[in-house]
């Protein structure tokens, strides 16, 4: 190491030297780093959940156009709409089809008493809502009363439960006064409000939630014919339907809308945002404590330095070669053990975290500034001192 250091600074390298001079310090610093790496590594993972679990039932739903209620900050909080609105958006030309989707929520009590809150999208059978060919396949058994589809990545659900519901069993749960039969089950994968979805037909919505008006969905979903453009339908739709009490987006611009409001208005979003800014300082902390102490140990040595003649950049260098050797031993394990961390998450919740392909480079980016500037702030002492007033 200390031969391909020197190659590559032109150099003895005096960091590596100084750090690996007392192991002992150097493993504590490269642990406090790793630390730091895996507090940042964690928060981004779960502000990435929270970014991905926001986006899956936007993907999940068949529409070129989504019309939802003005005050719709998310999925789950729009008022109703006036199904009127449905039939004015067909007036419009390159509109080729629209219907209305139902959204609540329900708990549902498992066996040992717990409960598990779900997501319920309340649609027509014979309709065309869903994007993924496997769930819009099952949407015919719905036409039955109080039948229903449910999210196999549904978290803690009873062990075998779906299995045994894709092998040709079902199961029944009581909800809002009503018994449900799950006779199947699709994919989406629960967030951060709910733990899973629930598919049913409108009409088994309307029953679960009787005080909902049959006239008064929660989302319209327009699909354009192949030759129109959706920035002109887009338009038109806007200038028909009033926005008073309607609101039309693309879907991907109402999942942006989505996810931008819930991760910097919703305590969720903000709790680990703040938690990456927490991680970033506990690092500087633990860098420049290792740093200042290095400095402060080895102060005669580098008096001689500044007698003889070197200036400040020459230990800035010194001081930035160990940061950046600290930095880097550090991310290391930082990033192994979060991938770890991730995967056990991700198993015992279900929640949608994984290492992304950028979030190690931007880690390590912010992980060479913290310590960077932590080497900064430990050589202000060397940078004010004369050589004198170190001996």
């Amino acid at each position: 190491m200390t031969a391909l250091l020197s190659r590559l600074l032109g150099r003895l390298p005096i960091g590596w030297l100084q750090l690996t001079h007392n192991r002992g310090r150097l493993a504590a610093a490269l642990a406090g780093v790793a630390f730091a790496n895996i507090l940042v590594f964690m928060q981004l993972g779960f502000l990435g959940a929270l970014i991905e679990s926001i986006r899956l039932p936007y993907k999940a739903l068949h529409a070129d156009v989504l019309v939802s209620a003005s005050d719709a900050n998310t999925l789950f909080d729009g008022s109703p709409l006036p199904r009127n609105r449905l039939y004015q958006a067909l007036s419009v030309s390159g509109v080729e089809a629209a219907e209305s989707v139902y959204y609540g929520r329900i708990d549902w009590k498992q066996p040992d008493g717990t409960l598990r809150t779900m997501d319920v999208f309340g649609v027509d059978p014979s309709g065309q809502a869903f994007s993924d060919p496997e769930l819009q396949a099952k949407l015919p058994v719905l036409a039955l009363p109080d039948r229903a589809l449910m999210d196999r990545k549904t978290r803690n659900a009873p062990a075998g439960l779906f299995p045994a519901i894709d092998a040709g069993s079902t199961y029944d749960f009581e909800t809002r006064g009503r018994t449900l039969t799950v006779v199947d089950t699709f994919t989406i994968g629960g967030g951060f409000a709910a733990d899973g979805y629930i598919v049913v037909s409108d009409q088994t919505f309307l029953r679960l939630f009787p005080a909902r008006l049959p006239g008064a969905p929660n989302y319209i979903l327009l699909r354009l014919s192949p030759e129109a453009s959706r920035a002109r339908v887009l338009e038109d739709l806007r200038a028909t339907l009033p926005a008073s009490d309607t609101s039309v987006r693309a879907p991907e611009e109402a999942m942006a809308d989505d996810q931008r409001f819930q991760t910097t208005q919703k305590p969720v979003g903000v709790v680990f945002g703040f938690g990456v800014v927490i991680g970033c300082l506990v690092g500087v902390i633990i860098v420049y404590q290792v740093l200042s102490t290095d400095v402060a140990d080895h102060i005669r040595e580098y008096a001689t330095f500044k007698a003889i003649g070197y200036g400040r950049g020459f230990f800035l260098g010194i001081v930035f070669e160990e940061a950046f050797i600290l930095a880097f031993l550090g991310f290391v394990p930082g990033t192994l053990i979060s991938t770890g961390l991730y995967a056990l998450v991700q198993a015992g919740t279900g929640l949608p975290i994984w290492m992304t392909q950028t979030r190690p480079l931007i880690v390590f980016a912010g992980t060479l500034v913290m310590c960077a500037a932590s080497g900064a702030i430990a050589t202000r002492r060397l940078a004010r001192a004369e050589p004198a007033e170190l001996f």
